[in-house]
């Protein structure tokens, strides 16, 4: 890179400056002038200027300027492509003008409007990840010398070092504002214990929740089956102006429809055989509360017509009764199904979807969520010591891996029935992957029911759970399988399992 001899001193001076940019984390604007300051004491320039790409309006913007016309300078925009700086960020490559009187490219107009006369520029992309952000660009030496090429290798090497500061600076910023999200989801209003997460979009969810609650509008959970959709109704309730009053769950699936209709309005007496004092229903049950209606979907075409009336009128009529009793109540509904598949196969009312469907939430399967698995794995190990008096430790390594590493269909009630069983066999302090029994579930819940699929998925779980055992030494393994030490490696050659061996990791793809 270097066709000259190297500076002493600039070497020392780039070698502190580029410490400095990563001895701490900057603001971003702190980041931008301490990049400036730099490149200029490195280069020796009588002025410089630190321009960013603005994407929308395809210009470059000063953000920092320096020498005797910096804040007039400030006031100026240049088009990308336009000027020494533009075309710098457009061809993303440095260049270096000894005379820029001479060059078309020279963008006069800013330096005619300042009356700050211009010789000599050079100018590097600022570049993060390849891509060209912005403009270093250094303006006339001092003491009326010329840039050389070793100044401009210098900028170049610098404003690479430059680019991975403010990479660091963004990653920094941003991860400090995902903490002030969780610490204000957090911090605001208790969360329920059992609402445990890291993901982004749970976090979000749990935002919007917050907002959700403050009304009385009614909400629609959707969801597969085990995702928590009930937590989340309960995590509205407890954060509303509600939160005194009851909670009540009706499971939609659960009753017969000539008994549902009784849980939910109520009946008076001598209503039916065997009535022989009023019922109270479940919506006067949640009066100034909240009724959570779950597994909506289930619910027959003649009590999706009853409860229409209910949610538009704001009242119901017991069973047999006549006296119309005035409700107030919030409506949370929750399924697993597509609705609007249902209402197309003329399975659920349109009408009804409207009025549950106000503030829509879909709860995210916990596949798509996979860094919440040791979080909630925790939490249920904990919660089953207790209850089973054991003193489990923690997770061994593969057996987490297997946790993070499946699709788990049945959702967080899965996982938390895999922990509970895994608690109650194993006899050690600790859970192995053999405690948690997911070979066999792995097969049937994998995408393909394919014979010699799901073979290949035994084998390599059992010969993984062997090599297991014999901490990785494959004599010991083949023995306790019963096969020869050579078919065994060739097995887990063809299987690609995991193993270490000569310092080489495999891993299964099973």
């Amino acid at each position: 890179m270097f066709k000259f001899a190297i500076d002493p001193h600039k070497l020392e001076a780039f070698l502190e400056i580029n410490e400095l940019l990563n001895s701490r984390f900057f603001d971003l604007n702190d980041l931008f002038t301490q990049i400036l300051e730099s490149a200029t004491r490195l280069t020796d320039g009588e002025a410089s200027s630190l321009l960013l790409v603005q994407t929308e309006s395809q210009s470059l913007e000063f953000i920092v300027a320096l020498g005797s016309k910096s804040e007039a300078v400030k006031s100026f925009k240049v088009p990308k492509g336009e000027g020494i700086a533009g075309w710098v960020a457009e061809h993303n490559t440095s260049i270096h003008v000894p005379e820029v009187a001479k060059d078309a490219r020279f963008y006069s107009i800013i330096s005619k409007n300042i009356g700050f006369p211009t010789q000599s520029i050079i100018a590097v992309p600022l570049r993060v990840k390849e891509q060209c952000v912005g403009v270093l660009e250094m303006i006339n030496k001092r003491g009326g010398a010329s840039f050389t090429d070793e100044d401009l290798t210098w900028l170049e090497l610098f404003s690479n070092q430059a680019g991975l500061a403010i990479q660091n600076a963004k990653n920094f910023q941003a991860m400090k504002e995902e903490l002030q999200t969780l610490k204000t989801v957090l911090e605001a209003k208790p969360v329920p214990q059992s609402i445990l997460t890291r993901n982004p979009r749970m976090i979000e969810l749990l935002n919007l929740c917050r907002k959700y609650a403050s009304t009385d509008s009614a909400v629609l959970i959707t969801g597969e089956n085990g995702t928590g959709k009930e937590l989340i109704a309960e995590y509205l309730h407890k954060n509303s102006s509600r939160s005194q009053g009851a909670f009540v769950r009706v499971n939609c699936a659960a009753l017969p429809e000539a008994l549902m209709e009784t849980e939910l309005f109520g009946s008076v007496k001598g209503a039916y055989t065997g009535s022989i004092a009023d019922h109270f229903g479940r919506f006067e049950q949640a009066q100034g509360g909240t009724l959570f209606l779950d597994e909506i979907g289930a619910m027959s075409p003649l009590l999706q017509s009853k409860l229409l009336r209910v949610l538009q009128t704001k009242s119901l009529e017991r069973v047999g009764g006549s006296q119309t009793i005035a409700l107030d109540v919030r409506i949370i509904a929750a399924t697993n199904l597509s609705l609007e598949d249902e209402i197309e196969a003329g399975n659920f009312r349109q009408d009804l979807f409207y009025r549950l469907n106000v503030l829509p939430v879909r709860v995210p399967p916990l596949r798509e969520r996979r860094e919440d698995i040791p979080l909630l794995a925790g939490f249920f190990l904990r919660e089953f010591n207790v209850r089973f008096h054991k003193s489990i430790r923690n997770f061994e390594d593969s057996a987490m891996k297997s946790l993070i590493n499946d699709d788990w269909p049945g959702n967080v009630r899965q996982l938390q029935n895999t922990i509970e069983r895994a608690v109650v066999l194993t006899s050690s302090e600790q859970i192995v992957e053999e405690d948690l029994g997911m070979s066999v579930e792995n097969i049937t819940n994998s995408g393909s029911r394919d014979l010699k699929n799901g073979i290949q998925i035994f084998k390599a779980g059992l010969i993984n759970r062997v090599l297991l055992e014999c901490r990785n030494n494959q004599t010991k393994a083949a023995e306790k399988l019963g096969i020869q030490r050579t078919y065994l490696s060739k097995l887990i050659k063809e299987l690609n399992i995991e193993t270490v061996e000569k310092g080489v990791r495999h891993v299964s793809k099973y």
